[in-house]
C-alpha cells in the first residue's frame, strides 16, 4: 500500500483532466495536479507512440486506455486503482463511445469504486467561486465557448471552431518552411542556418518553438499584418535542434504564428466574433454579465500578449456597427484565475471532487453494471429516468 493511503481512512479520489494533447492527473483538494503529460502511449500491439484520441474504433480506444491509464496510476501517482473513487473532468461535447469506452475500462478492468463525470466548463467556476461567466476553451483541436449563467450552461449559445493551438502549430510550420524555401544558399548566414530537414521537424519541436519563441502581437501590428503591410519584424531566434543543428526562427514568423485566431473573413470566425456572437445568443439581460466574466483557460491563452490582443480586439469589435446595436456594453473584464490556465478545468474538478458530491451523483461500480451504460444529457433514455425520479440501481 502507498503511503499516501495510509495517512488517512478513506482513500482519496483522483481528478483525470483527459484532453488532446495533454492529460491533467492529481488527487481531489490539492492545488495542482500531480502530472502533467502527453496523452500518448506506446501502442501495445504495434510498439509506436499513438495519441489516444487517433483510436481506430472501440476496441482500439479500450487497449489505449488500458496502457494509459496503467501509466497514470503507477508511473505518476504511485497507487491502486481498484475501490478508489475517479473524477472525470470532460467537455460537454465529448463522444458517446469515448466516455463509456473510459467508464468500462475504469469499471471492468481496473475495479473503482466510482465515477464522477463533471463537465470541464462548469466546474472550472469553482475555482472562482463564481456562478456566472463566459468560458473560453482554447484548447489543441478547436476553441469552446460556453456561457454559464448562475450555474447552468447555456446549450443554445455555444459556439465551437477549430481556431486552437492546432491551427497554430499549423501556421507555424508553413510559415517557417516558406521562409526557409525563400532563402538561398547564396547568402553565408542563410547557408549556416539552413537544413533540408526544417520540413520534417516533429509536432514536438514545433510546439516547443511555438511556446519559448513565438508571441502574440499588439492590436496596431496585428492590423498592419492583415491589411498586408509588413512591420519591422521582431529579433530573429536561434533554436537548436537535437544539438545537431541550428534553426534560425525569422522575427515575422515569431508574430505570425498566432494570427490565425484574429483573422477576419467573411464567415466571421475568427475567436473575437465566437466571444460576441455568443453573448448575443444569450439572453439580453444576461450580456452585461458574461461581458464582465470572461474566464479564459487552455494553454494557448498564456501566449504572451494573447489577454492583451483579444480584450483590444473586442473592445474595436464593440464599435463596429455589426455588434454596436446589439450589444451595447460598456464594459468588458476578464478574470485573473488563481492558477494556471491550462490546468483550471482540473483545478476546478479537484475542489468540486474534495465535497460531498461523490456520494451524492456518483455512478457507483453497481449501477453501472446493472445499467450496462453512461448516464448522459443527450441520452433520452437517461432523462426518461431522471424526469421520472426513478432510482438508477
Amino acid at each position: 500500500m502507498a503511503l499516501y493511503d495510509g495517512l488517512s481512512g478513506e482513500k482519496p479520489a483522483v481528478v483525470l483532466d483527459l484532453g488532446n494533447r495533454y492529460t491533467k492527473f492529481g488527487f481531489v483538494g490539492e492545488f495542482s495536479p500531480r502530472c502533467i503529460i502527453p496523452s500518448e502511449i506506446k501502442c501495445p500491439t504495434t510498439g509506436q507512440i499513438r495519441k489516444i484520441s487517433s483510436y481506430k474504433n472501440e476496441a482500439d480506444l479500450y487497449a489505449l486506455l488500458v496502457e494509459f491509464i496503467h501509466k497514470l496510476y503507477f508511473k505518476y501517482v504511485l497507487v491502486s486503482p481498484k475501490d478508489r473513487h475517479v473524477v472525470v473532468v470532460e467537455s460537454l461535447l465529448t463522444p458517446t463511445i469515448f466516455r463509456e469506452t473510459l467508464a468500462k475500462v475504469f469499471f471492468k478492468h481496473y475495479e473503482v469504486a466510482s465515477i464522477l463525470f463533471v463537465p470541464s466548463h462548469l466546474v472550472v467556476l469553482c475555482a472562482l467561486g463564481i456562478r456566472t461567466a463566459l468560458v473560453v476553451d482554447v484548447g489543441y483541436r478547436e476553441t469552446q465557448i460556453f456561457p454559464i449563467y448562475e450555474g447552468v450552461p447555456v446549450l443554445s449559445a455555444w459556439q465551437a471552431q477549430p481556431l486552437a493551438a492546432g491551427a497554430i502549430e499549423q501556421r507555424l510550420r508553413t510559415k517557417l518552411v516558406e521562409s526557409y524555401r525563400e532563402r538561398t544558399y547564396a547568402s553565408g548566414d542563410a547557408g549556416r542556418h539552413f537544413t533540408p530537414d526544417i520540413e520534417s521537424l516533429s509536432d514536438s519541436v514545433i510546439e516547443d518553438i511555438k511556446v519559448r519563441g513565438c508571441f502574440v502581437p499588439d492590436y496596431e501590428r496585428g492590423q498592419q499584418m492583415l491589411d498586408g503591410m509588413i512591420p519591422g519584424p521582431p529579433p530573429s531566434l536561434d533554436y537548436r535542434v537535437g544539438g545537431s543543428y541550428v534553426v534560425q526562427i525569422p522575427g515575422s514568423v515569431r508574430q505570425a504564428a498566432f494570427e490565425p485566431l484574429f483573422e477576419k473573413d467573411n464567415e466571421r470566425c475568427s475567436l473575437p466574433h465566437l466571444i460576441l456572437d455568443a453573448i448575443i445568443k444569450c439572453g439580453i439581460d444576461t450580456h452585461k454579465q458574461l461581458a464582465e466574466n470572461i474566464l479564459l483557460v487552455g494553454g494557448t491563452v498564456m501566449a504572451p500578449g494573447f489577454k492583451a490582443r483579444l480584450m483590444e480586439e473586442i473592445k474595436q469589435m464593440l464599435k463596429t456597427p455589426e455588434y454596436s446595436e446589439k450589444l451595447p456594453i460598456k464594459s468588458v473584464k476578464m478574470h485573473r484565475p488563481p492558477g494556471k490556465e491550462n490546468y483550471m478545468c482540473w483545478l476546478g474538478g479537484a475542489i468540486f471532487g474534495a465535497t460531498d458530491m461523490i456520494p451524492m451523483r456518483a455512478l457507483t461500480k453497481e449501477s453501472y453494471l446493472s445499467l450496462k451504460m453512461v448516464p448522459d444529457w443527450s441520452n433520452l433514455a437517461t432523462n426518461i429516468l431522471l424526469v421520472s425520479k426513478l432510482a438508477i440501481h
